[in-house]
Formats: structure tokens, sequence, C-alpha cells
């Protein structure tokens, strides 16, 4: 041993060494310290280490060469440092050089998580420079490298030789399969200063085999959720406009706000600029949006469109939200552009909608107290020059305010609710089916409403199980009407309420079910609601409770209208049995059924207002039409539910609808049937049945295909259908649609079915690059 120079000591223990001693000082500066004082990549590791750590080194033996003064640790190294690990069949420190060398299945798990395999790993002892050998890395975000070979320059950037790169992770059963998409790269130059990933002369695969060939381009880092670049392009196509190519490119102005220019290039019309800016502020964001054309060619719009007769064309729109406070909220949503056509036929994200609502609002929220203050403009975005639709669509400011107490009062529960509404619109809102006043959507003119209620429940249980909740209920409501639609220009109006509301839930058990029953009675004394029916002296603006649909679930409301402008008047009953049962082989069942009774005074159904509001209800009559639902469920993933409306003296079937469910695994399919009698006065003279079906089926792991079907058996044509196929695991995601749509028309009594109209649609995202796809389908 004294030729060599060398001392040569078995280490079959573990070595526990203060961060002061010599030994420490080289493993811990050499291996592990160095790297938290330079860089913050995944080489590097972002390594911080407390200075009164300990290193602690397993090895089977420890040889000191004092001849070129190195120390080596052989077989089964294992060196741990405040929480960073490596592992070794050989680690060598030089002192001369300042270089340590790591050797044999060589891996480090850095405490971030951070993972790096290699056979031979080269530092300097401060880890600026080094060179690896036959590397791989594993981040925290599951993205990998793998190269033959790598450098370290700087402390910062680290160069992959013949290199790969993979958001993927490697198959189980297969690990020496190619991933689902990797980039093959001359080089790789990862950047942890910039944090930006170059490559240079690559190749993006797909299922291993070659796709597309890529000079050099540059993504960040996979850590970095925010950097300048360009994103992955889309395309899109739409007759009237050709297709088009969108180019984004992001701009990370500062950590809290950014920019985004997506400039999109028509075949036929031309550059399409869109600019979005976005600020975030700790109590909330905002953005805006600017976009414009100079329209190249306006005869491939329909003949005196809006489309056609403007060549240039632009919007600027804009949302935000902040917390004022803990309580209160302020927002808004609005939109102003050149034509009202612009946003809808260039399909404008966020502003494409074609009925839009741009609002501001402001609510709080405090304890039981709640406020709601809104207003609104509606508008059609639609194609038709003038303004007869858009005069037909409303402004609106509202007001909802509730209370509850926060004590019991008198033993119940006391709530107080506001609402107040003022509109305005230019033109009449009239349906273009039926006659008279009563199928008038909304009044031309102004009219302002404010009502409120005060509300007083309380729950009494007997001893042999009866529920028994009596109410009561005070309402007033206060109109003012300027319009010559209507002859009343202001009207008060007061509603009081008593009622009593009666359970009895009974269980009965066996050895293999448990099953409820549960009779409910319910009874509502009110006097008789006024300014509604046929005359127009009568009737007041019904802006708020145009929507009425009278089945099972709504079958207990006090108040069976929508909204605040119509309320329901005159004594009524209603009486049902609700039934729910579980079995021990897993499955479970529920029913309700049950009918409604005006047992006095006016029936606020039986004269339709003007928007002819119940009729076709089923509640117009003494004895409502009998309404009932019902399903059956399992383990297995069944479910089946069966809703209805029926006449009340015939039993035919006024409403109904059919579904079931099946899901298990990886299969799903479903079928419903819908069916709605005639409604004349709602511009719907025949019956209406549709049968919607649809299915999912997913296989080898991670593939699936889907469609879906809506057939009219009235007109006995196909509405809707699509079919597609999709892929997703944990890095990739992809899927492809076609899809057809018609309309049915009737003319003169004629009716005709359209020619489909037919889409494909693709979507593709490759997790750390990007998302490719259509933006609106391709469409004929």
């Amino acid at each position: 041993m004294s030729g060599t120079g060398a001392l040569k000591k078995p280490v079959s223990r573990v070595v526990t060494l203060t961060a002061s001693s010599a030994l420490a000082c080289v493993f811990a500066f050499a291996a592990l310290t160095g790297v938290q004082a330079q860089s913050n990549d995944s080489l590097a590791g972002a390594i911080k280490v407390s200075p009164n750590a300990k290193l602690l080194l397993v090895a089977d033996e420890l040889v000191y060469n004092r001849d070129v003064d190195t120390i080596t640790a052989q077989g089964k190294v294992q060196i741990d440092y405040d929480g960073n690990k490596l592992v070794a069949r050989e680690v060598t420190y030089d002192q001369k050089t300042g270089r340590l060398l790591a050797t044999g299945n060589v891996q480090i798990v850095q405490k971030d998580g951070n993972q790096i395999f290699a056979e031979k790993i080269d530092i300097t002892d401060d880890f600026k420079d080094g060179f690896v050998n036959a590397l791989r890395v594993e981040t925290t975000d599951d993205t990998r490298f793998a190269a033959e070979s790598a450098e370290r320059q700087g402390g910062n950037v680290t160069i992959f030789n013949q290199g790969v790169y993979t958001a993927c992770e490697p198959c189980v059963e297969h690990p020496e399969k190619a991933p689902i998409w990797q980039i093959k790269s001359r080089k790789i130059i990862w950047n942890g200063t910039k944090k930006t990933i170059r490559f240079e002369g690559g190749r993006f695969e797909l299922f291993g085999l070659p796709i597309a060939t890529l000079p050099a381009f540059e993504i960040a880092d996979p850590s970095v959720k925010r950097k300048t670049g360009f994103l992955i392009p889309g395309i899109h196509y739409k007759s009237q406009l050709g297709y088009g190519l969108t180019v984004p490119f992001y701009v990370a102005l500062a950590p809290n706000y950014d920019l985004l220019l997506s400039p999109t290039i028509y075949s036929k019309q031309g550059l399409l600029a869109e600019v979005d800016f976005r600020q975030k502020f700790d109590n909330g964001s905002y953005s805006l949006k600017i976009a414009g054309i100079h329209q190249l060619k306006t005869g491939e719009f329909a003949a005196k469109s809006v489309d056609a007769t403007h060549k240039n064309r632009g919007l600027i729109g804009s949302t935000g939200q902040f917390d004022i406070n803990p309580r209160w909220t302020f927002g808004w949503d609005v939109l102003v552009q050149s034509d009202k056509n612009f946003g809808y036929t260039y399909g404008i994200s966020g502003f494409s909608d074609f009925y839009r609502k741009n609002e501001v609002y402001l609510t709080g929220l405090s304890g039981r107290n709640y406020l709601d203050l809104h207003a609104y403009k509606f508008n059609a975005q639609e194609a038709t020059v003038g303004d007869a639709l858009n005069e037909k669509q409303p402004w609106v400011g509202s007001l909802d305010y509730s209370w509850t107490a926060p004590q019991s009062v008198y033993g119940g529960e006391f709530n107080f609710d506001m609402n107040a509404r003022g509109t305005y619109r230019s033109l009449i809102d009239k349906l273009t089916k039926g006659t008279g006043i009563g199928n008038i959507r909304g009044i031309s003119g102004s009219s302002e409403r404010l009502s409120a209620e005060a509300e007083w429940k309380r729950t009494f249980i007997t001893q042999g199980g009866l529920s028994i909740t009596p109410l009561l209920a005070l309402r007033g409501d206060g109109d003012l009407v300027d319009t010559a639609d209507l002859t009343r220009t202001a009207a008060l109006r007061g509603m009081a309420t008593a009622g009593m509301e009666v359970r009895w839930p009974v269980l009965f058990s066996t050895t293999s079910a448990t099953h409820i029953l549960e009779p409910i009675a319910q009874i509502f004394v009110r006097n008789n609601e006024r300014y509604f029916g046929q005359l127009a002296t009568d009737q007041l603006p019904n802006e708020d409770a145009q929507s009425l649909v009278f089945d099972a679930s709504t079958l207990f409301e006090r108040d069976k209208l929508s909204g605040w402008d119509r309320v329901e008047g005159g004594t009524r009953a209603n009486l049902g049995l609700r039934y729910s049962g579980s079995f021990n082989n897993g499955w479970s069942a529920y029913a309700l059924a049950g009918q409604s009774y005006q047992l006095g005074g006016r029936n606020s159904f039986a004269s339709p207002d003007l928007m002819a509001v119940g009729a076709y209800s089923g509640l117009e009559t003494k004895a409502s039409d009998y309404v009932a639902m019902a399903g059956v469920s399992n383990n297995n993933g069944l479910t089946l539910a069966m809703r209805g409306r029926f006449d009340e003296k015939t039993f035919e079937v006024r409403r109904g609808e059919t579904e079931v469910n099946y899901a298990r695994d990886a299969f799903s399919v479903g079928l419903r049937y819908a069916f709605i009698q005639a409604q004349p006065k709602y511009g719907f003279d025949v019956d209406r049945h549709e049968v919607t079906g649809k299915g999912s089926v997913r296989f080898k792991t991670n593939w699936r295909a889907f469609g879906s079907l809506t057939y009219d058996i009235r007109n006995n044509y196909v509405s809707d259908n699509s079919i597609g196929l999709g892929y997703d695991d944990s890095c990739t995601s992809y899927s492809i649609t076609y899809a057809e749509s018609r309309t049915v028309k009737t003319v003169a009594g004629v009716t005709s079915i359209s020619k489909p109209v037919r889409s494909i649609g693709f979507f593709l995202s490759f997790r750390t690059l990007g998302d490719f796809g259509t933006k609106q389908g391709l469409t004929e």
C-alpha cells in the first residue's frame, strides 16, 4: 500500500460526518452544495442546504490516494445530504482538479423531486461545468430528457447531444417502445436562467413515426407557466370567410399582466387582427379584447346583409370582476362593435353568442344577507340590415335582496325578499304566429316594478312522525308603465298567503329492502291575482315570468310562476305521494305522483297573459293534469327515469320523457324520448316527438369512440348526428368529430327539410408543447 501512496479502508457501516469535517466538506461541496449556488434547472436542482446539515455516506470501501490526491468511495455508494441523495457504484473526488466523478448506474434524487440518471457523471466541484454520458433526466412535472451525452456551461445551460424530449410516461408493459410522442434533436439546449428549451435539428415523432422536421424552435421550460413566444397555430373554415390560419403570439409583460396577439389570415377576407390584454390584481382581474378586419370580398356574404355592407369592421370588449372587500363583488361584461354582427360572424372568442348580454353588476353576501344589483343590455347579432330584432331587445336594471333572520322568530324561520326591475325597449316584441294581445314577449316603452315579500314558516313534528308546517306570507307590488301597447299606466297589488303543509313519512323494512312512503298535502289560501288576463285593460307587463313547466318537480311549489312579474293567486291545494326504496341487491327506486286543485278564487293559469303563460300548462282547469315521475338504478351503472304529465280526465299524455342510461367501466350508452303535445299559441301546431341516442366506448385503455343521433319522429328526419374518435393519456389528447345538422321549415302548409350542414372538427394537445385544432370546425 505504501508503494502507491493509497490508504484503503473498508466501510461496512453508515459514516456520519458533520459539515465542518474535511471529508464531509469534500462530498457536500463537490456533490451537492455547489448546486444550490448556481442554477435552478433540473441538472442543477435548486438545492437548498442547511449549514448545519450532516452528510451520510454508505459504501463497501473508502480509498484515499495521497499520490493523486483523490478520495474514492466504492461499492453500493449512497450519499445523503440534507434530503438530496446520490447513488452509484463508485464516486471519486479529485482535490487537484476540483471534479467529482460518479460512475455505474448513477442516480441523483434532488430535494425538489427531480431525478437524474446516467452511467457516468463528471462535474466540477462548483457544478458550473460538466459532462454527462448516457443521460436521462426526469423532472417533477413528468417531463423527460435523454441523450447520448450532455454538457453544462456556465452553471445555467445544459446542452443535450443527440437528445430526446417528451412529456409522456414510458409504457409499463413495454418500456422499450417509443412514447406516444417525442422530439429527437441533434441538440437540445436547456437554459436554466431564461427558462427556455431550444431544439436544433429536430424531428417530431408520433407513435415512433416521424411526422415533421423541425429545423429550429424554442419552447418554455415546463416549469414555466408564462413565457413570451409563439403558441400552437389553429385552423378554421367558414364558407364566407374561407380557410383561416391563426398564429398566436403570447407576450408575458409582467407577472400580473400579459398580452396575446392572434392574427388570422382568411383566404377570402384577409387579415383579422385580435389583441387580448389581461391583468390580475390581488382582489380581481380584467381583460380587454380588440379585434378588427378590412374585408376583401364582401360579395361572399348574402346580398344586403350586414356582413356585405361593411368593409371595415371591429369590436372592443371587456370583462372583469373585483372583490371590493370580503362581502362585495363588482364586475362587468360589455361589448361595443362597429356593426351588430361582427363578433358572431367571425366567432370572436367570448363575444360570439347570437343573443348577447352586456352586463354590469354589484353583489354582496354577508351571513344570511344577499344583494344583487344588475344592469343588462340584450343584443341580437343578426345579419339582417335594420334594427327590427335589436329594437325588441330590452335594457334592464334589476335589484334583488334577500334576508333571513339569524334567530328564530316565534320558533320558525323568517325571510324577507325584495326585487326591483326597470325595462325599456324601442319596439314591441310580438310572436309571428297567433293573434291578439296574448302573444307579446315584451311591450315597447318603459315599465318599472318594485316588489317585496315576507315569509314565516315553522315545522312541528308529532310523536307519530307527522310533519306539520304552517306558513304565512305577505307581498306587495308597485308597477309603472309608459307604453302605447297597454292602457294601464300604474298599479298596486298585494298578496296575502296562509298555507299549511303536512307530510307523513312511513318506513317499511324487510330483510332485503327498505321502503319509505310519504303522503304530502299542501293548501295555500290567498286573494286573487290582479292585472292579468285577455283584456288589455287588465294586464301588466310580464318580462321575467314567461317560462312555466308544470311537472312533478314543481308540484309542491307555493308559487309555480317563474318570476316576480306574476304571482299565483286563489286558493290551491297540492296532493301527492312520494316513494323511495333501497334493496340489498344494489337496486334503488323512487317515485312521485300527484295533482293540484284550484279550490277557490281566480285561477292564475286559466286566463293567459300577454305571453300566453298558463296555456297548455295543465294548471288551467280546476283539477290539474296528473304529474308523475319514477326511476330505478343499480350499482352496475343502469338508470331508468320517466317523467310525464297526463290529462286529468282521459289520462292522455300531454308531455312526457323517458330516459335510460348505462355506464359501466369503458362503455356508456343513453337513449331519451321526449314528447310535447301541440301548442298553437306558442307557434307549435303539431305534436313534437324526438328520440336522442348517445354512446361512447373506451378501448385499448386510452382510445374512445363516441356518437349521438337525434331523430324527429313527427317530421321523419334526423335533425342532428355526430360521430367521433378520441385518444387521451397523461401527455396527449386527440379527438376528431364529424357532425351533421338539419332544420325543418313549414311554408304554406308544405314541410321541407334543409340540406345538412356538415362540420369536421379536430383537436390535438401535446402537454408542454400546446394545442392545435379547429376554431369553429370545418363546415360546408
